[in-house]
């Protein structure tokens, strides 16, 4: 069955739905767990994800990112596409098994994961069900829309469920395996849709060797992000408490949520941009990489500026008041979507389709370096606070290392990325909102609402007047959308 390719524009769309969903569904459901749960049951939860995704991160080596590329460069031939599907299926069931296996044996040998067993076994589930779900399949392929709607009907479920079942402080265990139903529950329906796209066929000869390389790149790549995502959690549980990484946690929600707004579309890029580069369209190249830096630049520094300012507020809102001694580390956390928002670009969708995954590689182990070491030094004395701030240099060395690595490619194009722009109309919104913030208002919700209104106003405000780019372009697409529904309703 031939596949439809959508435009970046649609894929964007539909990406930019899927993200805007892991934006509303954590408000809907995040301010009640965090009071049902307390910092204690949220730090229960937050630790054994993170326990398991070091786990998961290993089972999947490189292919989710290598699955990608690997795919789209062949997706005009069904049978290079299923050859290319079949040797990566194996590798990474070669690989889950193995994992596996050891994810029990260290259930059963480390007196510290004891007390939570049920929470860890409930969630090794994670491991299978990501495998057979093969999501870099469909990203290859660019359907979003499935990817999209998929997602939401699970999550949609989920949330039914969390408010029927999370009831009390003790209900974290049935939290936490609805919070992995809603992550990779659907992936059981990727299973049998890939059979659309691909043959399960035997092939004369398979060839697993040209795969190794490019993907034990991107693995220690993803080891090394990883460990800076989530090592500040591990390392709070084993060196702090449950409470101080309840604390890190609802920082974290924030981020996480802001970061994949930040990347949104980013993540539909690399498919395309390996396609480009296969197929030799170096201007296309260029000109899609312009458009994703100033995205990310023109949505990173204003998101990044705002809960910087007002994460007190917006933690009181999200999570409640027990939650006030996380202020510091939310806003330290938020600073982090920047240097995240560009290294992606740069990272992800320029230097991976150029193949250049040894530069990333260097970068994020560099990173991960710096997280580890300042984690020891800062966590023993400043717990949640001391793990963001070592998080934050991290994201830094790495966005560093990458603009070195990339220079050469975006030097030609210097001159068309906007980034003195978007930093001075971001303080100009930064200044009147930061004096606002120092009002004392009754209700935190007041004080947030005010907020945005003040800081988006003028930012978008000062944008609009200047005529920025990427401003007017998206009034302009979301006006031919409307003008063109409004035809088909009249038609």
């Amino acid at each position: 069955m031939a596949h439809k390719v959508r435009s970046v524009k649609y894929n964007f769309l539909m990406n930019f739905i899927l993200t805007a969903s892991g934006f509303i569904f954590p408000l809907i459901t995040f301010p009640y767990v965090s009071r049902v749960l307390l910092e204690t049951g949220n730090g229960k939860v937050a630790f054994v994800t993170a326990y398991v995704n070091y786990f998961l991160m290993v089972a999947q080596l490189g292919v989710p990112t290598y699955g990608i590329r690997a795919c789209a460069r062949v997706r005009d031939d069904k049978e290079q596409l299923s050859k290319t599907y079949q040797e990566l299926m194996f590798i990474n069931l070669c690989m889950t098994l193995v994992v596996t296996g050891v994810y029990f044996i260290t259930l059963f040998t480390v007196p510290q994961l004891f007390e939570d067993r049920t929470m860890f076994m409930i969630n090794s589930a994670t491991l299978f069900l990501t495998f057979i779900g093969s999501n870099w399949l469909f990203q290859a392929l660019e359907q979003y829309d499935y990817i999209t709607v998929r997602s939401l009907i699970f999550k949609v479920i989920s949330v039914v469920l969390m408010f029927i079942l999370v009831r009390q402080a003790d209900d974290y265990v049935i939290y936490s395996a609805i919070t992995m139903f809603a992550a990779v529950g659907s992936n059981v329906l990727n299973f049998f849709r890939a059979r659309r796209y691909v043959t399960l066929k035997r092939f004369e000869r398979y060839d697993l060797k040209r795969h190794m390389k490019p993907i034990m790149t991107l693995f220690a790549q993803s080891l090394a992000i990883s460990i800076y995502t989530n090592l500040d959690t591990i390392m709070l549980g084993f060196m702090k408490d449950d409470a101080q990484v309840g604390y890190y946690n609802a920082a974290t929600r924030v981020k996480v949520v802001l970061v994949s707004l930040v990347t949104s579309l980013g993540n539909v890029l690399l498919p395309r941009m390996s396609y480009y580069v296969k197929q030799g369209m170096k201007k296309d190249f260029s000109k899609i990489m312009i458009k994703a830096l100033n995205f990310a630049l023109f949505i990173s520094i204003p998101l990044g500026l705002f809960f910087f300012i007002t994460s007190g507020e917006c933690l009181r809102v999200i999570a409640g008041a027990r939650y006030e001694p996380a202020t510091l580390t939310m806003a330290l956390l938020s600073l982090t979507i920047i240097p995240i928002g560009i290294t992606n670009v740069l990272g992800i969708q320029v230097l991976t389709p150029l193949e250049d995954e040894k530069h990333v590689m260097l970068s994020v182990v560099a990173g991960a370096v710096t997280d580890f070491v300042l984690n020891w030094a800062f966590i023993p004395a400043f717990g949640a606070t001391g793990a963001a701030a070592s998080t934050l240099i991290a994201e830094v060395v790495v966005l560093i290392m990458q603009m070195r690595y990339a220079r050469d490619i975006t030097r030609p194009v210097k001159r068309y990325i906007k980034v003195p722009k978007y930093v001075v109309t971001g303080i100009c919104a930064a200044v009147p909102t930061y004096f606002i913030h120092l009002i004392p208002f009754p209700f935190a919700i007041i004080n947030v609402i005010i907020e945005v209104i003040v800081f988006f106003g003028i930012y978008l405000g000062i944008l609009y007047i200047t005529k920025d780019r990427m401003l007017v372009s998206t009034i302009g697409a979301a006006k031919s959308k409307i003008r063109s529904k409004t035809q088909k309703s009249k038609d």
